[in-house]
């Protein structure tokens, strides 16, 4: 029988439709508390945390990412598909484009970013695979089955926030290859990784970068593109979960 499923999304997704039966739960840990909603996709029982709560009230510094990966490591999950909301770089990817992203450079400041906080002794995890090939490739096979286009690997580059980054910091950020940034995919990938799950993301370019766009990136404008791009990011994550049943 398969374990429960991980979803985490962010801006946009409060809700999924597709997930049947749907119930709010807290869950506590040592970390904290995380509020996720079970409920069952295509079979599979589901939990998903919505990283901004439901209002989007929780600013991208202030997630309690431990928590979050705690409480779906106590709930059973192993698999996690994850979203996240971006700032493209990559002129290959438009906005409203989708790329799923194979490494990740942390620029991030004032994050607790492990759990080895050296109760337990120090601990070491690689990286050198941080977004689980094999969940990649299902994201991929599953947007490629539904004939949308998808870009395969990229890397993410996450800054602190809650403010978006500057021109020079966007081509810094190019000039190390990174083809997305955003706000919540570091330390996320990272405390997943170091729990042993699987982990992979799928990213939304909402915006032009930073100096790469010829207006000012508004929060109204990220939206709405979120908005327009939500209901085929569904339709992936439906048929991925169709895939990981086979």
């Amino acid at each position: 029988m398969n374990s429960p499923l991980g979803i985490i999304a962010g801006t946009g997704f409060y809700s999924i439709s597709k997930l049947k039966d749907p119930q709010i739960h807290i869950v506590d840990t040592k970390y904290g508390q995380a509020q996720v909603t079970k409920g069952t996709w295509n079979n599979r029982t589901t939990y998903f945390l919505t990283r901004h709560g439901v209002g989007h009230s929780v600013p991208p510094h202030q997630i309690n990412y431990r928590a979050n990966i705690q409480a779906l490591v106590d709930l059973g999950v192993k698999d996690v598909l994850a979203v996240n909301v971006c700032g493209g770089i990559d002129e290959k990817v438009p906005v409203g484009g989708l790329q799923v992203v194979d490494d990740f450079i942390d620029f991030t400041k004032n994050r607790i970013l492990t759990f080895f906080d050296g109760d337990e002794g120090v601990n070491h995890v690689d990286m050198t695979n941080p977004y689980d090939p094999d969940l990649r490739k299902v994201l991929i096979t599953a947007a490629n089955n539904l004939n949308m286009p998808i870009s395969d690997g990229g890397i993410y580059g996450g800054f602190e926030g809650p403010r978006f980054e500057t021109k020079a910091e966007i081509q810094m950020a190019k000039q190390f290859g990174v083809t997305m940034v955003g706000m919540t995919g570091v330390p996320e990938v990272v405390l997943a990784v170091e729990k042993g799950l699987r982990y992979a993301a799928v990213c939304i370019v909402a915006n032009p970068a930073a100096g790469l766009g010829s207006e000012d990136i508004t929060m109204s404008d990220v939206q709405k593109v979120v908005e327009d791009s939500a209901a085929r990011v569904v339709e992936i994550l439906d048929e991925a979960i169709k895939i990981l049943a086979k």
